[in-house]
């Protein structure tokens, strides 16, 4: 059997060009502050293929997304491997758009730092008096320019993403851009109603989309995984300061506090991977 080689990496991902689809593979890499890690995290790429499935098919009536099939029997002979086996997406392709859409329902991380040097949040004024962690009055839409491997993604304005989309896409930027918020929000509307309802908030997410080939927006790359999310476990929520993460918070801390060469140890990355495990029982309700 020939050994096919993915058509980009990215710091978790691989995907291979499969025709007229793609085939996106989590890999069980991890990267923190914008770094691969030396470590592998076995069965994360696993939770995170396993929890976007189960997020897509849950807003297909929002958004349609490029999700065609998980099952690798559906895939070439070459993806009928173990290693492949849960980790992998077959997807349409889409031209994704230049747009990381992120939302934030609640104050922290960067946010945070923001609003207590001027009370904003990416050029959003924010009430006065809010505590670190505090839920938002409303859900606020804070997009950021994709970065490649090894720069930083940078915050922009609503009014600046709309510049970023005309300059590739004429006469469509303000379009577009309405619908990237309108979609972000309505999508984290609904997926963080029913996460609190099974134990546990989510701060803050991401959404990538792109466009099919009739020019509709789709929902592509990952949805609400640990990864591209800060999940809280809501019978511990106590605003005032950081809380405790389902999510790699949990190996971002460590890094911040010891002395490394972005290789975590063995018992960290056991307590992440539990982190991954037990946020995906209490979304889907099932066992990995």
């Amino acid at each position: 059997m020939e050994e096919l080689k993915p058509i980009k990496e990215g710091k978790v991902r691989e995907i291979y060009d499969n025709g007229d689809s793609l085939i996106m593979v989590a890999t069980d890499r991890i990267s923190c502050f914008d770094v691969i890690l030396k470590n592998d995290v076995t069965k994360k790429g696993t939770v995170l293929t396993q929890m976007s499935k189960f997020w897509f098919d849950m807003t297909e009536d929002i958004v349609p997304n490029h999700m065609i099939s998980v099952d690798v029997k559906d895939m070439p002979e070459y993806f009928q491997q173990e290693k492949f086996d849960g980790n992998s997406m077959m997807c349409r392709k889409l031209k994704m758009l230049p747009i990381e859409c992120i939302v934030r329902g609640y104050i922290t991380g960067s946010g945070w730092n923001s609003y207590q040097e001027n009370g904003t949040v990416c050029g959003i004024t924010l009430p006065e008096g809010l505590k670190e962690s505090d839920k938002l009055p409303e859900p606020i839409y804070t997009p950021s320019t994709k970065a490649e491997i090894g720069d930083h993604d940078e915050n922009i304005s609503f009014e600046q993403s709309i510049d970023v989309l005309e300059k590739e896409f004429p006469g469509k930027g303000k379009e577009y851009a309405e619908k990237l918020r309108d979609f972000t929000i309505a999508l984290y509307k609904k997926c963080a109603d029913y996460a609190l309802e099974h134990g546990i908030i989510i701060a803050d997410t991401k959404f990538e989309f792109g466009l099919d080939e009739d020019g509709n927006i789709i929902l592509g790359d990952e949805m609400l995984t640990p990864d591209s999310s800060r999940f809280w476990p809501a019978d511990s929520y106590e605003p005032g300061h950081g809380q405790p993460s389902f999510d790699k918070q949990f190996a971002r801390d460590w890094l911040k506090e010891n002395e490394h060469d972005w290789k975590l140890p063995q018992d960290i990355v056991d307590k992440t991977i539990d982190k991954y495990l037990q946020a995906y029982k209490l979304l889907t309700g099932k066992d990995l």
